[in-house]
C-alpha cells in the first residue's frame, strides 16, 4: 500500500468536495473563461492523432479538449468521481480511476506508450510526498522513447520547485524547458508557477 494522496485525504474529509470541483469548472465555462490553455500547448508539442496520458485528469477538461483535437486520450485519477463525470463528458477517450503511485497501464491492457504525458492542474501538489519520485518514476516508465512529460503547478502548495526537479532527476528525467505559464511566458525567479517539460535520461 502506499500513502494516500493529499487528495484523496481531502474528498475522505470532505465527500462533496469532487462535486463542487466538477461545478467550479462547469461554472467558470459558462462564464465564458478560456479553459483550455494548457491542451493548446501539449497539442502543439506533438503530431496528428497522438497519444496522450492525461494523468491525473479529474473531470477530463484537458484530455477531453485533446481528443477533440483529434488525439487518442487516456485519462487516469484516483478520484473515481471525477472520473466518472469525465467519461460522461468524453466518452470517446479511455478514462480509468488509478492512483499514480500505482500506475501500470500494460498491467491493465493499455500497453501502448505515450508521446505526451500531461500532469496540469496542480496534480504533483497533491501528492502524497512519499510517493513522488515514484510517481514520476511511473510516468516516465510509460512515456515513449521520444515522448515528453508536462507538469505544471503553483508555488506555495508544499512542493518546492527544487525539491520537484531533484526528484525528477532521480526518476531518471531530464528538464527540457521550464516556463512561467502555460501561455510559454519564461520562468523568473519571480515566478509563482512552473510548467516543465521533460524527458526520459538515454
Amino acid at each position: 500500500m502506499v500513502d494516500k494522496s493529499l487528495w484523496t485525504q481531502q474528498i475522505e474529509r470532505d465527500p462533496q468536495h469532487s462535486h463542487r470541483y466538477i461545478q467550479r469548472f462547469k461554472d467558470l465555462a459558462a462564464a465564458g473563461n478560456d479553459l483550455h490553455g494548457e491542451a493548446r500547448l501539449i497539442d502543439a508539442m506533438v503530431g496528428r492523432e497522438a497519444r496522450i496520458l492525461d494523468a491525473g485528469c479529474g473531470p477530463g477538461r484537458v484530455g477531453g479538449e485533446l481528443a477533440r483535437r483529434g488525439h487518442t486520450v487516456v485519462g487516469v485519477d484516483v478520484d473515481p468521481v471525477l472520473i466518472a463525470e469525465a467519461a460522461t463528458q468524453f466518452p470517446e477517450s479511455t478514462w480509468r480511476v488509478v492512483d499514480l503511485a500505482e500506475l501500470d497501464l500494460p498491467a491493465a491492457g493499455i500497453a501502448e506508450p505515450f508521446d505526451v504525458i500531461v500532469a496540469a492542474g496542480n496534480v504533483m501538489a497533491f501528492l502524497a510526498p512519499s510517493t513522488r519520485r515514484d510517481v514520476l518514476a511511473n510516468l516516465a516508465a510509460h512515456l515513449a522513447a521520444d515522448g515528453r512529460l508536462v507538469v505544471g503547478f503553483g508555488a506555495g502548495r508544499g512542493y518546492e520547485v527544487a525539491d520537484f526537479l531533484a526528484d525528477a532527476a532521480a526518476a531518471g528525467l531530464s528538464i527540457d524547458l521550464e516556463l512561467g505559464t502555460w501561455d510559454l511566458r519564461p520562468r523568473t525567479a519571480g515566478s509563482d508557477f512552473l510548467v516543465a517539460v521533460l524527458s526520459r535520461r538515454p
